[in-house]
């Protein structure tokens, strides 16, 4: 499974640290060492970075990253 990091952001692996607080769905992730977890509903994660995630289940997955940081990796290019 490839999430979203090699397509947007260029990367083997996410480089951004999230951590905050999942509201609706499921959201497998997976750290470059290979451990794995899910988080979900009710669930609070701190997801330092070197990771890949990806949406398990039917459900969007809803989550408020408070780390900051995002808005500035995977950007696109002005070129």
């Amino acid at each position: 499974m490839v999430g979203v990091r090699r397509s947007i952001a260029g990367t083997e692996s996410c480089q951004v640290h999230h951590n905050g607080p999942c509201v609706r769905g499921r959201m497998r992730v997976r750290m470059d060492d290979g451990s794995e977890r899910e988080i979900g509903p009710g669930d609070v994660f701190v997801i330092p970075a070197g990771h890949d995630a990806w949406v398990t289940g039917n459900e969007a997955f809803v989550g408020y990253d408070l780390a900051g940081g995002a808005a500035e990796y995977a950007k696109a290019s002005t070129r």
